[in-house]
């Protein structure tokens, strides 16, 4: 699998790293709190057979964990400014947990730019608070891929404590909900059955609100679904992006 070397982008105080793989279509893969670009390892492969593959780690995260995080405003902001200067068109995003709330503030304010959206467990309608938040995680490490766990420990570990709840307070002030109606983009929402951080009616009640919003449910699998199955997610975020190349009615996909 062809890879570039690691690259940055720097703009209004954030900095994001990224890497890219295969060739086609522009397909940005965005992780969600306390990740990086490992998370994506299981899905890489299968999508750089059909798309350029642009793996972002946000300000904060992965090995741009030196930085303060930016929120989700400000990551927004950040990928906005990432797109225009890579001269990014037709590009479909792909956001897990919070990445998939920065994807649709994204989508809301540079959808000239996008094609579609595939949203992951997206934390945009959570209503809680963070000590609940927190008091979910043991739950999902439990539903989730056990021999992930320290993947997630690293990683959220390098990013620190003041990043993790920093991110974790802002994504949960800033709900996205309103924002939806007005996305048009073809957009496949896709969660796993025992998601206990972000509970899989709040996929549903996300995908009722986007005008082409197509609700996918994964069994088996828990908040970090690309990871827990990763042949299905693949499959079905393939299958929803080839239907579109092959049709103007993103209905039919």
């Amino acid at each position: 699998m062809a890879k570039t070397p690691a690259q940055v982008f720097a703009h209004g105080g954030g900095v994001l790293h990224w890497r890219e793989y295969g060739s086609g279509p522009p397909l940005v893969l965005i992780h969600g709190l306390s990740g990086s670009r490992r998370w994506w390892r299981r899905n890489l492969p299968a999508f750089a057979a059909h798309f350029r593959v642009y793996v972002i780690e946000l300000t904060g995260y992965g090995s741009a964990w030196r930085h303060r995080a930016l929120g989700v405003e400000g990551s927004a902001e950040l990928i906005g400014a990432w797109l225009e200067a890579q001269n990014l068109y037709d590009v479909t995003l792909l956001g897990h947990s919070m990445g998939g709330q920065i994807s649709t503030i994204v989508a809301a304010r540079h959808s000239e730019r996008l094609r579609a959206l595939v949203l992951a467990c997206a934390s945009g309608l959570l209503e809680t608070d963070l000590f609940r938040a927190a008091l979910q995680l043991p739950r999902a490490a439990l539903t989730g891929r056990f021999s992930f766990i320290p993947t997630v420990l690293f990683d959220s570990l390098r990013a620190g404590p003041f990043n993790v709840v920093r991110s974790t307070l802002d994504l949960l002030g800033h709900p996205t909900g309103e924002m939806l109606p007005a996305i048009a983009l073809p957009t496949l929402v896709i969660w796993g059955e025992r998601d206990a951080l972000v509970p899989a009616a709040l996929g549903r009640t996300l995908a009722e609100a986007l005008p082409n919003g197509k609700y996918v449910e994964i069994p088996r699998a828990g908040h970090v679904v690309m990871v827990d199955q990763p042949d299905r997610f693949n499959r079905e975020v393939l299958g929803f992006l080839n239907c579109l190349g092959r049709t103007e009615d993103s209905q039919a996909c």
